[in-house]
């Protein structure tokens, strides 16, 4: 499914339609280039969910985790990852039996991800949008018209 995104409204729209079907053991992984707009996306996620606090990017810290009415969702970053078997030592396991997961970078985990991931593929070049991929109730997601 490809959604456009021509402005913030319609990548909060996008986040809070995410948010409506997130569930405990859901991963997103957020691909986009530098300046694509994954941790806007990330952010929009995070604050349809109920996260009244800043959500900076986890590039320094590698994940962050928020406890949401409905879930704790981890926030990783993984563009500084060495190794795949990294994100191990950084708990995503746990993270998906006890919540869900955004992940900005996922193509630096080497095949340690969820193979039922909603991919979104971030593009900013002449029209910016994003390219959603997944299991079949992602398929279905009801993007509110901004």
């Amino acid at each position: 499914m490809m959604v456009p995104l021509p402005d913030l409204a319609a990548t909060q729209a996008l986040g809070m339609a995410i948010a409506g079907q997130l569930t405990r053991g859901d991963a997103v992984l957020l691909q986009g280039d530098l300046g694509s707009g994954k941790t806007t996306l990330a952010r929009a996620i995070l604050v349809a969910l109920g996260v009244a606090e800043a959500v900076p990017s986890p590039t320094f810290t590698l994940v962050q985790a928020y406890d949401t009415p409905r879930l704790t969702v981890s926030h990783y970053d993984l563009y500084r990852l060495k190794r795949a078997a990294e994100l191990d030592e950084l708990g995503l396991g746990e993270a998906l039996e006890d919540g869900a997961a955004l992940i900005e970078w996922p193509e630096r985990a080497e095949g340690r991800l969820p193979r039922d991931a909603l991919t979104i593929r971030l593009q900013a070049d002449a029209e910016r949008r994003a390219v959603l991929e997944g299991p079949m109730r992602w398929q279905s997601l009801e993007i509110a018209n901004v």
